[in-house]
């Protein structure tokens, strides 16, 4: 079994910051890659940022480019989402993903956390 835990969301005004964290547990052999998405009323469940444990590979959505940084602790499956100058329009459910390797099997599979809100208001 794999649980990822997200915190960290809340309300702030436009402008603000917030720092979300994600952490994986569970029966895990291996990380290779965990990323933050975000889903907002009526839309399509979009990345926002993925890390990959080896090699450390960043990517980011265009709309947060420059305003968001993910991050890793090392030596741990934790991940952090540092949202900076937050937008109305970022108001949304942030998810953490992870691809994993469980100990019980010989190949990744792929986990979903249960989200955190994010309200951004003007």
């Amino acid at each position: 079994q794999v649980q990822l835990v997200e915190s960290g969301g809340d309300s702030v005004h436009a402008g603000g910051s917030l720092r979300l964290s994600c952490t994986a547990s569970g029966s895990i052999f291996s990380v290779r890659s965990m990323a933050w998405y975000r889903q907002a009323p009526g839309m399509e469940r979009e990345l926002v940022a993925s890390i990959e444990f080896r090699g450390g590979v960043i990517r980011y959505g265009d709309s947060v480019k420059d305003r968001f940084t993910i991050s890793r602790a090392n030596a741990m499956k934790l991940v952090y989402l540092q949202m900076n100058d937050l937008k109305v329009e970022d108001t949304a459910v942030y998810y953490c993903w992870a691809s994993v390797l469980p100990t019980n099997s010989d190949r990744f599979n792929t986990y979903w956390g249960q989200g955190t809100q994010v309200t951004v208001s003007s």
